[in-house]
């Protein structure tokens, strides 16, 4: 497991302290520039390239209600970035929360275009046991997005606290306005950590410009996750130091696959 965080210029063992109070409080914490605009703006060139390939290909995307689509990411440059996906700001937060070994399981994109509409109300995961025992943070997502996301293009919309409460409860919150339903606003390199336990939804993209979120999931060892999957080749995944393969649960494989079929469709509980 990656642990140091030795290095860190712009975030202190304080902050790092802060950000994991407000992820078990809230069940989303918002880190504010942690990633460079350049590395932001090459992520989106090659999304955009890989993006229109998944287009011409059967099962390239997932669907993900009205104009809106989901697709894995292939472990290449820019995307196989150590320094993104075992940074050690995120891992920082992750192992305050986290309190047996994890594994990353997933590199995706959620991306909806103008047309879409407010996704319902969801969860990404089911509760451990059942909504009357309160499910520690045992899977998260870590999201950032490709452009600023603003009111228009499509935010990210989550109820804090909700990952405490039974899911009917937390229903009945948002729907008599006790909990509001909240819109995230994030400038390119600004990083989200969130449960997906919590109460949460898409919004509408109203403009004329797709709006990339990234998403990274990492879970608790022992957590089956069959709908998401990491590929990586065999170079570079014995490339890495053995803390990072670590990290990984992956499929090693000789060459990546030129074609991919995206398996992860259900997605709401």
């Amino acid at each position: 497991m990656v642990q140091s965080i030795e290095g860190i210029a712009k975030f202190t063992a304080t902050d790092l302290d802060k950000f994991a109070k407000e992820l078990n409080r809230d069940g989303i914490c918002v880190i504010p520039g942690l990633f460079d605009k350049k590395l932001i703006s090459e992520w989106a060139q090659a999304f955009d390239l890989l993006f229109r390939e998944r287009q011409n290909q059967p099962g390239g995307l997932a669907p993900r209600e009205i104009a809106r689509y989901y697709l894995t990411l292939p472990w290449v440059k820019p995307f196989a970035n150590v320094e993104v996906f075992a940074n050690q700001v995120i891992m920082g937060v992750i192992e305050r929360v986290f309190y047996q070994e994890y594994v990353m399981v997933q590199l995706g994109v959620d991306v909806p275009f103008q047309g879409s509409e407010y996704q319902e109300t969801h969860r990404d995961y089911r509760p451990l046991f059942s909504d009357q025992i309160v499910t520690p943070l045992y899977a998260l997502a870590v999201n950032f997005p490709l452009v600023e996301v603003t009111a228009e293009n499509g935010p990210f919309q989550m109820a804090r606290g909700t990952h405490l409460l039974p899911r009917e409860e937390g229903l009945r919150k948002i729907a008599t306005g006790e909990i509001a339903m909240e819109s995230f606003y994030m400038q390119p390199g600004d990083v989200m950590i969130r449960t997906p336990l919590a109460l949460h939804r898409g919004s509408p993209n109203r403009t004329s410009q797709p709006r990339p979120m990234v998403v990274m999931g990492y879970a608790m060892h022992w957590l089956h996750t069959p709908k998401v999957d990491l590929a990586l080749e065999q170079d570079y995944y014995d490339s890495l130091p053995e803390k990072v393969r670590q990290l990984l649960r992956c499929q090693v494989v000789d060459r990546l696959p030129k074609e991919k079929v995206e398996t992860y469709v259900n997605f709401k509980y």
